[in-house]
């Protein structure tokens, strides 16, 4: 059985992220950080072994690119585009076959497309694995919840788009109703007409998305917003919310304040195997984010091709890692909510103060 070889790519979340491998950081004004950061290289950050299947194994290399998201979004792009072209090309010479961008590595710029070019090996997102396992986690919690699928009206804030048309054609497999929410409506129409010929299923069409979501049980959230679309007072009671966008379309308010509302992010996956990151990003022993999983996926496949690229999902491939998932092992293995796990006994909270205010309503 032979071993594929990947990496992927990282970078630190806020200030005290930087801390954790350079302690000075700790005694420096933060505008000094970020300024020396800029002149920090890309690093490998650890080295990761112990992925196996029966069908498969992987070793790979968390690679740091030193760029903040307050970094990201507002440095040239260029430049932004740049530092990560040199993260993904210390992945090729590390011996990687195929490099994931991991959080707003995958976001910035035209989404994977300029650092496919920079580098000789395959580019993936991660995307395909990332909606895969939101859309899985959508019906895990939607049962947790006490939503009857077949009833439950489902919202999808940026339908109109190519990943919420992609969720909008795999949901509509499962639910009963469905309303396609964004501002442009000639897009909304065609991804509507998609849906219907997939499935047979008419979605409505929406332009406010306050007033869209309501009334809906589920709401997956995957518009290009700059700013939070979805506040406290817009969900319904015992909802649902998957919020796959970046930046997030859902309010930190909205979990401060409504704890009969279930917020998830997408899954945390469990990886095949005695899987050692070397690395602290968070999650339980053998747990991944579903973006990483997609990157050993294919490695394990040996399947070193820009997997997910770009702006544009395919249902198709969508279908096919969530195939290969299987095959090697990966699974759903929890939920996570604005960048932390959570607990069963969080979701078993929400799921009472939802039963005890809709007694009362």
């Amino acid at each position: 059985m032979s071993t594929g070889r990947f990496a992927f790519i990282i970078h630190p979340l806020s200030i005290s992220d930087v801390a954790r491998k350079f302690p000075i950081a700790r005694r420096l004004p933060d505008g000094v950080v970020k300024s020396l950061l800029r002149f920090v290289p890309a690093l490998k950050a650890s080295h990761i072994e112990g992925i196996r299947s029966d069908y498969g194994a992987a070793e790979g290399w968390f690679i740091g690119c030193p760029l903040t998201p307050e970094m990201m979004f507002s440095l040239p792009e260029k430049a932004v585009l740049a530092k990560i072209t040199k993260a993904a090309q210390l992945a090729e010479r590390l011996g990687a076959k195929i490099v994931g961008l991991g959080a707003l590595t995958s976001v910035v710029g035209d989404a994977g497309l300029t650092v496919a070019r920079g580098v000789n090996i395959a580019v993936t997102t991660g995307n395909s694995y990332t909606v895969a396992t939101a859309l899985e986690g959508v019906y895990e919690a939607a049962e947790l919840m006490g939503i009857d699928l077949e009833t439950a009206e489902v919202a999808i804030i940026g339908g109109g788009g190519s990943i919420g048309s992609a969720c909008a054609e795999i949901l509509a497999r499962r639910v009963g109703h469905m309303v396609l929410v964004g501002r442009n409506l000639s897009r909304l129409e065609i991804a509507a007409q998609r849906v219907v010929h997939a499935t047979g299923l008419a979605p409505r069409l929406a332009t406010d998305s306050r007033a869209a979501i309501r009334d809906a049980d589920i709401v997956v959230a995957v518009s290009s917003t700059a700013e939070a679309v979805i506040e406290p007072q817009d969900l319904k009671i015992g909802a649902v919310v998957c919020d796959v966008a970046r930046p997030r379309d859902v309010s930190p308010a909205v979990v401060q304040q409504r704890d009969d509302v279930l917020v998830i992010e997408g899954g945390v996956v469990e990886v095949p195997g005695q899987v050692d990151f070397h690395f602290d990003f968070g999650f339980p022993p053998g747990k991944s984010y579903a973006c990483m999983a997609e990157t050993m996926i294919l490695a394990m496949e040996g399947r070193y091709e820009s997997f997910s690229l770009g702006r544009e999902l395919s249902v198709a491939k969508i279908d096919e890692i969530s195939r290969l998932a299987k095959k090697h092992g990966f699974r759903l293995a929890g939920f996570r909510s604005f960048d932390r796990a959570l607990s069963w006994q969080e979701i078993e909270r929400v799921r009472e103060n939802a039963l005890r205010r809709r007694s009362l309503s």
